[in-house]
């Protein structure tokens, strides 16, 4: 009897908070993980220890993460409206003798099913191509015989770092058939596997309905993406392509859409808006003139073009037996050649993606170099639009970039390629709302080479673009640039401002290109700039007031505290009801030497003394006079303090203290600046200046009473 083993959940068990979770993930990342070499598991799912699980337990695996049921395919299917009829079945039960990899990983190994995923094969067929890689994400050692207990595990280079992604081996049938990719042989799993690894990645079955051949293969290599737009094709394609197929890339192309047109076949057999993939290229002699041919495999596994150089072509007869022999294959696979000048007609965009950018170059000793940087656009801080929108394009993150050597006397040789990716935010690949994104590069000016921090509007008046990303598009955008020598600032951007995604900065260039974020860091300047003013007779009359309303010890506690903030001290300045008690209790611990819970005198003066500055910079900085600070508002608020605050903490403050209205109130900033103040004293006074250690006893002590 099959058993199934499920994932074990508490209930009661909490993760750690989203911030911890980064910190954990940055420090990962510099120990390697997320390499190829040390993947990080998808959703914590770890295959060797599942794998031990069940062999000990003699169990098969069921997946709980991405269960056999309806939620797993998805909606909107063309073909398949009941998904009563669905069963999940696993491969020893629809067929005798199963096995994952049969005679080799090929193109023709499979076909399309049900689901509208062309540009997922066309990669496929693609990565076929390339054992080395086809092996980094489909691990080859799986099998249906030894230590078989139905998990299986795929690799794929998710936004910066390689993931690990487990399944148990259910496929969903109708008939006893497999409904969606399927292989030839009905005893080879590995597509069908692969494709379930892959839907779960984006989701769902249904996720992977539409997309581009370059996503796919992004995902495969976790390398460099080249974009050629055929409308405009280079001059030297046909040699970039024979490069890229020399040096372990995938190559996916794209056909155009000819909305006139009412069938999905053109009459010359190519499919409209399909994906296809580049198996080959070739230069031959035909009657005394050379032609450039190019070979593309469509995933139907059939439907074929049927113009010049076509399986039946007469062309063929014209050049000499040897080279007809080596490319003809008569047969109705899908595969067939035409002419550079036919597939640069017919089709939109060739995709090349590769480990790295190398193939660009003729001379192959050129080895590039690839940095990458994450970042993210925050509504109302960091999120400044493209470089229209003047008064807010500086607020965007920037990178200062350096670039080294000596200044190519060729204009045509590029040696910087610059890409642009936005990182999903849903679960979901379909929900997931793609914004136009892109980047300008501008040259950094001797008078600005020893600038610290953001770069401001005056910058971006005074200078103009280097470069610009050609088209803001949906999921990347790059640009292939000649940057001389000299230091640079590439600002990436959604169009439209006050937008919010996550994004990764990738720059390849052919020398070390130091490049690092160029919002600033907090640095101890608070301790000089925020100054409070020490005026005896106000002090004095401050004592009194405390006096009148402290206990009988001389002490105030939160719940005083509170009404002598709202009520005396911020009477008619406060907006939003004034500060909370957990607010006041917050000020407490933050203020309290003595860990009693209250106030004395002195810790009450210097508490006073901090609100009024901190009100004066907030009423200074309004200057909507709304009684309330925009997030930009904010930032100039620590512009203006001379406070050294990265976009990081910028955005994680828009976060905890702001509104959801994307303003914040005089309570919220005064609690905001008190905080920063405290906590880089603390750090000030129990670190190295660089890092702190502390025992466990000792963070709880902080963490809980601050």
């Amino acid at each position: 009897m099959q058993l199934s083993c499920k994932q074990s959940s508490n209930p009661a068990a909490m993760p750690p908070p989203g911030v911890c979770l980064n910190i954990i993930e940055a420090r990962q990342k510099q120990d390697g993980r997320g390499s190829f070499n040390d993947p990080v598991r998808f959703f914590n799912q770890d295959y060797k220890e599942w794998q031990q699980y069940c062999l000990i337990n003699q169990v098969l695996y069921r997946d709980e993460i991405f269960p056999p049921d309806n939620i797993s395919i998805g909606t909107g299917i063309e073909g398949l409206s009941d998904l009563s009829q669905v069963v999940w079945e696993r491969p020893r039960n629809i067929i005798t003798n199963p096995s994952f990899v049969l005679d080799g990983l090929s193109r023709f190994d499979f076909g399309q099913g049900l689901l509208g995923n062309c540009w997922f094969l066309a990669s496929i067929g693609a990565l076929t191509f390339q054992k080395h890689i086809l092996g980094q994400v489909v691990p080859l050692e799986q099998a249906f015989d030894e230590n078989y207990c139905g998990i299986f595990h795929f690799r794929f280079w998710r936004f910066g770092k390689w993931v690990d992604v487990v399944i148990d081996d259910k496929l969903p049938t109708i008939n006893g058939r497999l409904i969606f990719v399927h292989s030839k042989n009905q005893h080879e799993f590995w597509p069908a596997l692969l494709e379930k690894a892959y839907a779960k990645v984006c989701g769902s079955y249904a996720d992977m309905i539409a997309g581009t051949p370059a996503e796919a293969m992004m995902d495969f290599t976790g390398g460099v993406h080249i974009y050629v737009d055929l409308s405009e094709p280079p001059s030297d394609l046909f040699n970039l392509l024979c490069r890229a197929g020399q040096s372990k890339t995938l190559i996916g192309c794209s056909t155009c859409k000819d909305k006139t047109y009412p069938k999905p076949v053109f009459p010359n057999g190519l499919v409209q808006g399909h994906a296809y993939t580049v198996t080959g290229v070739k230069q031959m002699m035909n009657q005394g003139n050379l032609v450039n041919l190019v070979r593309l495999w469509n995933p139907w596994g059939d439907t074929e073009w049927n113009g010049d150089w076509c399986d039946w072509s007469p062309l063929w007869q014209t050049v000499s037996g040897k080279d007809r022999e080596t490319c003809l294959s008569i047969a109705e696979d899908g595969e067939f050649w035409m002419s550079l000048e036919d597939f640069c007609k017919w089709y939109t965009s060739v995709d090349i993606c590769g480990l790295s950018p190398d193939f660009l170059d003729e001379d192959s000793s050129c080895i590039w170099k690839t940095s990458m940087y994450e970042g993210r656009w925050v509504a109302g801080t960091t999120a400044g639009g493209c470089n229209i929108t003047q008064e807010s394009f500086w607020t965007n993150p920037q990178f200062r970039v350096t670039i080294s050597g000596e200044e190519s006397e060729k204009d045509s040789e590029k040696n910087v390629l610059v890409s642009l990716m936005q990182a999903p935010e849903k679960r979901n690949r379909r929900r997931d709302k793609n914004l136009n994104v892109g980047f300008s590069i501008f040259k950094v000016t001797e008078q600005y080479r020893t600038h610290r921090g953001k770069f401001p509007p005056t910058f971006f008046n005074n200078h103009t673009l280097v470069a610009l990303s050609k088209t803001f598009y949906a999921r990347e955008t790059l640009a292939l640039l000649k940057l001389g020598p000299g230091e640079y600032l590439i600002v990436p951007s959604t169009f439209y401002p006050n937008e919010s995604a996550s994004f990764i900065l990738t720059i390849h260039s052919k020398t070390e290109t130091p490049c690092y974020e160029n919002s600033g860091d907090y640095r101890s300047e608070s301790g000089e700039r925020l100054k409070t003013n020490k005026n005896a007779e106000e002090d004095e009359n401050r004592r009194t007031f405390f006096r009148q309303h402290s206990d009988k010890y001389e002490e105030v506690d939160a719940e005083q505290l509170q009404r002598l903030l709202n009520e005396n001290i911020l009477k008619g300045d406060l907006k939003s009801g004034g500060f909370s008690i957990d607010a006041c209790r917050s000020m407490v611990a933050l203020m309290d030497t003595s860990i009693t819970g209250k106030l004395n005198l002195e810790e009450f003066i210097r508490l006073w003394r901090k609100v009024n500055t901190y009100k004066d910079m907030f009423f200074r900085t309004d200057v909507s006079r709304t009684g309330t600070l925009s997030l930009s508002e904010l930032r100039n608020a620590f512009e203006a303090s001379e406070l050294k605050i990265n976009d990081s903490m910028l955005n994680l403050m828009a976060v905890r203290y702001g509104a959801s209205s994307g303003h914040m109130t005089l309570e919220c900033f005064i609690s905001l600046i008190l905080r920063l103040e405290c906590m880089h004293k603390i750090f000030q006074e129990i670190s190295d200046g660089k890092s702190m250690n502390l025992r466990e006893s000792e963070w709880m002590l902080i963490s809980m009473y601050t």
